[in-house]
């Protein structure tokens, strides 16, 4: 395997490796507090250590992983009480307003693009892919903070999106969040911003509360 790109993809390879040790993170196989050593991860994916430092920064960017001193390296990240309500109040802040100039901006291209991430979701969970149906679900709240177009708002949000994410995983049901998402998509799709907004502002709403409900 090449050093800077994967055999399947024209990606850096430090993106492929961050992506897998993502999705172990949201899949469970990386509890919070496990200690991932770059050795041993460069050894499981054949690659020099390099990539792997470079993936881990960048998992350390989106807060799933952190540096403990008295843990030796890197470990898995957990979230107090107190930080996901500090998540869920700032989505609802940036998210409503990605929703919003998304609304106002979107081209029949981006909102097709849109509708593609919600079949791709519908066809995961009728294939018995969760993983690929929630990814599908990641992406589409990320393509509509590309679709606001404002620089800004994104650097804003990109630090927090693995965080974000991590939330997003634990929505209890799918089907549900799915509909919510198609819910949000037409909202968008009117052209209304406000509208949008609203429907954003509820749907945040709607998982910060069953989150409570559930921890």
């Amino acid at each position: 395997m090449s050093e800077s790109t994967t055999k399947s993809d024209d990606r850096p390879l430090r993106e492929s490796v961050r992506d897998t040790i993502r999705a172990r993170i949201f899949e469970g196989h990386y509890v919070p507090g496990t200690r991932l050593v770059e050795r041993d991860l460069a050894d499981e994916f054949n690659v020099s250590r390099l990539p792997i430092r470079e993936a881990l920064r960048m998992l350390r960017q989106e807060g799933l992983v952190s540096e403990k001193p008295n843990s030796r390296g890197i470990v898995v990240s957990s979230l107090s009480p107190e930080e996901v309500a500090d998540v869920f109040d700032v989505r609802q802040a940036l998210e409503v307003l990605a929703c919003e100039l998304a609304s106002a901006r979107a081209t029949p291209e981006d909102l097709a693009y849109l509708g593609g991430l919600l079949d791709q979701a519908d066809l995961g969970l009728e294939q018995g892919s969760i993983l690929e149906a929630q990814n599908a679900n990641n992406e589409f709240h990320d393509a509509i903070t590309s679709i606001a177009a404002n620089d800004f708002l994104r650097a804003a949000l990109e630090p927090l999106q693995g965080r974000m994410h991590w939330l997003f995983r634990h929505a209890s049901d799918l089907p549900e969040l799915i509909q919510e998402h198609r819910r949000l998509f037409e909202a968008i799709a009117t052209g209304d911003p406000k509208h949008a907004a609203l429907v954003s502002y509820e749907h945040i709403q709607k998982y910060r509360k069953q989150y409570y409900q559930t921890h």
